[in-house]
Order: structure tokens, then sequence, then C-alpha cells
């Protein structure tokens, strides 16, 4: 059976911090016994291809469509 989980000011603290400094990952949470023993941070880091931040607005992605040609008349 599981032991129910403990968690004191502290962790909640530490947890808090990781998630505020992050902008694009996941916070991976590990347990043992029913206590937090270690918490694991990765993060993603996203650029422009024109080297400016923010969203992406660079060319086509892998995902987008190949641009059509119009047609010659």
């Amino acid at each position: 059976m599981a032991k129910p989980l403990k968690v004191d000011e502290v962790w909640l603290d530490r947890i808090a911090e990781l998630l505020d400094e992050l902008e694009f990952g996941s916070l991976n949470i590990v347990v043992h016994e029913g206590q937090i023993v270690q918490v694991e941070r990765t993060e993603r880091k996203r650029y422009e291809l024109n080297g400016t931040a923010g969203g992406r607005k660079g060319g086509p992605s892998r995902q987008d469509p190949k641009p059509r040609r119009k047609a010659e008349i």
C-alpha cells in the first residue's frame, strides 16, 4: 500500500521557484516511500531563425504544407 505523500513548505517553495523560472519545458517530481526526494527540470529554449525573441514567425516549418505555385497562363 502506498504511503501518504509528505510535502512541507520547503518543497512547495522549491517547486514554485522552479516553475516560475520555466518558460518551455517540464518538471518531474520523484517520490520515494511517500517523500519527495528529487526534482528534475527539463528546459527548452526556442529561438527565431532571424534571432529575435518571441513566438515563431520565421519561414515554413516541417508541418507546413509546401507553398503552391500559381498556374501559369
